[in-house]
């Protein structure tokens, strides 16, 4: 199982962004390193938050335009990080990818899912695509105190 690590003020961030874009997904991007170990473990070391450029079916998609993505990339590289996977939310639904999720995903990336019932947040779970692409697999959440350097964006 690999592993994310990640803040607690980090998921903070993220969780606010679901809360306040409920009934709609909101989404972002989580920039930061692999340490290339045996438990593939990746950190994050920045959240930053992004809008749902997506005009229909908000309630339940979300879309980052390729121009967005790459302006995370280049803010990334600055940093001398790189984007490291995703966050989106699932309002009134399970922290749990979707077929669309699967579709829409590249594997080596984490993708952080946020489920808020009634614009409170209720579940956050981690994944990563098979590398054949077939499925999603969990991955630990480790909500680290140390803070490995980060700075929060939103």
């Amino acid at each position: 199982m690999s592993r994310l690590v990640i803040s607690t003020r980090h998921l903070h961030t993220a969780g606010r962004h679901a809360s306040v874009s409920y009934p709609d997904e909101c989404c972002g991007v989580l920039i930061g390193r692999s340490l290339g170990d045996a438990a593939n473990t990746t950190v994050v070391e920045r959240v930053l938050s992004v809008g749902n450029e997506r005009n229909d079916s908000r309630h339940n998609r979300y879309l980052i335009n390729p121009e967005t993505v790459l302006a995370a990339h280049k803010e990334a590289r600055a940093l001398g990080l790189d984007v490291v996977g995703y966050y989106h939310s699932h309002p009134d639904h399970p922290a749990r990818p979707s077929d669309f999720d699967r579709e829409h995903a590249w594997p080596g990336v984490s993708y952080l899912i946020i489920s808020v019932l009634k614009r409170e947040v209720a579940d956050i779970r981690s994944w990563r695509l098979a590398d054949d692409r077939e499925q999603f697999d969990e991955e630990e959440i480790d909500q680290s105190a140390s803070g490995f350097g980060q700075k929060e964006a939103v």
